[in-house]
């Protein structure tokens, strides 16, 4: 016991001398980690409390607190001390002269529309459940077409036939072809790949491509792709999530419509209408006919069905023990639909007048 308080009274020696003369904060955590720490020398002499009797530990434990206190203590009042000698070096430079004007700081900048509209959508099918996933923007021609039941002769493909990439520019060996994406519906795919058996609920969010421009349509634009796969996916669990997500997107009061259509990777397919947030799906505000849904009273946002049996084993998935369904949705047009856009190139010509609204 003799050694060990011994021990003690030297290391609090030590500690008390370099402590008071530590340069800086440095200096200070370094004495902290060496004196304090896991493996520090106050650790060192706690380790041979096992080797007292039962008597003697109370006394040498009452001993190692009392240092450990000690030296806690003047680790803060070196903080302090160098925190006054820090403010003292700054008094005696250079006066602050407080009669300059202000400097006017620049304007902050916000979020694109698209991205806001992006982040929303994100966030809404979260609570749903979903995962976001990701994949390449340059794709292989069997993710992009074949593996969602889309052939060389579908003619789907005239559709959607778009920029094509040499695979020498890539480094890569010549393959089945390679194509900036379409769509998002390749990362379905992989994501079913990915994970091996079902369940799998995720949203692809990203840029794809087409050779359209036009007032609704951009060589360049986003896309969000919804997939829900397990087992006893029913046609009735689709219109339930859509409903949903249309209910927290446009408003509580917004209804859907669901309309029969043709998409090769569902069967079957159905186009989502959306009541019109403009006129409250009346067909006439303020006594004239509506322009955003020509006096329909609804808005066309998007495509959706249950997943083809073959795009389910092209994703590695037993088609006779699970179902699935699928969706698509432009992020810019549910954005002019959400903001009252009348033009898809307003979001891309970088105009701050047009870009400050949001």
């Amino acid at each position: 016991m003799a050694d060990l308080l011994k021990q003690l009274q030297a290391l609090g020696e030590t500690a008390r001398d370099e402590l008071a003369h530590a340069k800086d904060e440095r200096a200070l955590e370094e004495l902290r980690v060496r004196f304090l720490g896991k493996k520090g020398e106050l650790s060192k002499v706690l380790r041979g409390l096992g080797q007292l009797s039962l008597e003697e530990r109370p006394r040498v434990g009452e001993a190692v607190n009392r240092v450990r206190d000690e030296l806690e203590g003047l680790l803060a009042a070196g903080r302090v001390r160098l925190e006054q000698a820090r403010l003292e070096e700054e008094l005696k430079g250079p006066p602050i002269d407080v009669t300059l004007p202000g400097r006017a700081l620049w304007p902050r900048g916000h979020r694109h529309p698209v991205t806001r509209a992006a982040e929303e959508i994100a966030v809404i099918f979260s609570r749903l459940g979903y995962e976001v996933a990701s994949g390449p923007e340059i794709e292989l021609e069997w993710y992009n077409f074949e593996a969602l039941n889309i052939p060389a002769d579908h003619p789907a493909r005239d559709m959607q036939d778009t920029f094509y990439v040499d695979e020498k520019t890539l480094g890569a060996a010549p393959s089945d072809g390679v194509v900036l994406r379409t769509h998002t519906s390749p990362v379905q795919i992989r994501a079913m790949k990915r994970a091996g058996r079902p369940p799998v609920r995720v949203i692809c969010p990203g840029r794809v491509y087409r050779s359209d421009y036009d007032q609704t349509h951009s060589p360049m634009f986003h896309q969000v792709e919804g997939l829900c796969v397990d087992e006893g996916i029913t046609f009735a669990d689709l219109k339930g999530t859509l409903a949903a997500f249309a209910r927290a997107f446009f408003g509580e009061g917004t209804r859907t419509r669901f309309r029969p259509s043709y998409f090769p990777f569902v069967e079957p397919g159905a186009e989502v209408d959306v009541s019109c947030s403009i006129c409250g799906g009346s067909g006439r505000k303020d006594g004239r006919r509506c322009g955003a849904c020509k006096e329909t009273g609804w808005l066309e946002v998007l495509g959706s069905g249950m997943v083809h049996p073959a795009v389910l084993a092209n994703g590695g998935m037993d088609p006779r023990r699970v179902t699935g369904f699928a969706f698509g949705m432009g992020i810019e047009r549910l954005a002019m639909l959400r903001f009252g856009v009348d033009d898809l190139r307003l979001y891309f010509e970088n105009d701050l007048r047009f870009l400050e609204q949001f």
